[in-house]
C-alpha cells in the first residue's frame, strides 16, 4: 500500500517471479522500506539498475605511499580494508590496538571466529552486525566472488550468530559511529573513525580512529602507542646485525 502496488505484484517480487522491476517501483519500494542509502543502492545493484553492468576487479594490494602514510601517524591506528573486510594494511598503532587477536587477517573472523572478539568488541552485538551487512554488501558488488562466498559459508557453518544474522539480509557499509573497544593492557577505548574510499583502488577503504582529546581514551590510546613504541625499540635493540 505504502509503495503504491498491488499485493500480486509485491508478492512476485518477494518470490522472483517478477525479474525487471522498473525504476518508479525501485524507487517506491526504497521510500516505503524508509531503506538506508546503502540498503538502496543494494536494492538497484540486486534489480540489475546499478550504473555499472559488471564489478570492476578489486586491488588487493596497499600502495607503498598510502603504507608510509599510515606509518607517518604514530598516535593514530589506521588500517585498510577490502570489500570483504580483509585487512590488506596496519599502521603499528593499529597492530597494537588489535596485539589481542591470533590474526589479523579478516574483520569478520576476528568477531565471530577468534576467542579475543568477545572481549575486545565493547558492543559485540553491534560489531556483529555490522560485519554481516558489510558482507552482504560486498556481495551486492560482485554476486560471483568466490573469496567471499567462501568466506560466507565459512562463518555461516561455524557460527551460529552468523547464520542467524545472515538470514537477515542487511546490507550497509561503515558508518560514523563511535566504537568502544577493550583493550588487555589499557582498558576501554571509545574512538571516533573516519572511512575514506581509496583512489584508485576499488573496493579499498582507510580506516582512521582517532579519541576525543584530552579524553580517557585519549590517554589510553598515547599509552598504548608508547608501549608500542618500546617494544619496538627493545626488538631493535636485541636483534643482532648483520656483518
Amino acid at each position: 500500500m505504502l509503495a503504491g502496488v498491488s499485493v500480486d505484484y509485491y508478492t512476485r517480487l518477494e518470490q522472483g517471479r517478477e525479474k525487471n522491476p522498473s525504476t518508479s517501483i525501485l524507487n517506491a519500494l526504497s521510500r516505503a522500506l524508509d531503506l538506508a542509502p546503502d540498503a538502496r543502492d543494494h536494492l538497484y545493484r540486486l534489480a540489475g539498475s546499478a550504473p555499472a553492468a559488471s564489478p570492476s576487479p578489486a586491488v588487493e594490494h596497499v600502495d607503498p605511499p598510502l603504507r608510509r602514510l599510515m606509518d607517518a601517524w604514530p598516535d593514530t591506528p589506521a588500517l585498510v580494508l577490502n570489500r570483504r573486510l580483509d585487512v590488506l594494511a596496519l599502521n603499528p598503532l593499529a597492530c597494537a590496538l588489535y596485539s589481542t587477536f591470533e590474526t589479523t587477517h579478516n574483520l569478520a573472523r576476528m568477531v565471530f571466529s577468534d576467542p579475543a572478539g568477545m572481549t575486545f568488541f565493547d558492543d559485540w552485538d553491534r560489531s556483529a552486525q555490522s560485519s554481516v551487512a558489510h558482507l552482504r554488501l560486498a556481495l551486492g558488488y560482485d554476486a560471483h566472488d568466490g573469496a567471499t562466498l567462501a568466506l560466507v559459508e565459512e562463518l555461516r557453518s561455524t557460527s551460529p550468530h552468523f547464520a542467524a544474522l545472515w538470514e537477515k539480509n542487511d546490507a550497509r557499509g561503515k558508518t560514523h559511529e563511535a566504537k568502544a573497544f577493550v583493550h588487555p593492557d589499557v582498558g576501554r577505548l571509545t574512538l571516533e573513525f573516519n572511512a575514506f574510499d581509496v583512489r584508485g583502488a576499488t573496493g579499498q577503504q582507510l580506516i582512521v580512529y582517532r579519541a576525543e582529546p584530552g579524553s580517557p581514551s585519549d590517554h589510553a590510546l598515547r599509552l598504548l602507542a608508547t608501549m608500542a613504541a618500546t617494544r619496538v625499540a627493545s626488538l631493535d635493540t636485541v636483534m643482532p646485525t648483520s656483518s
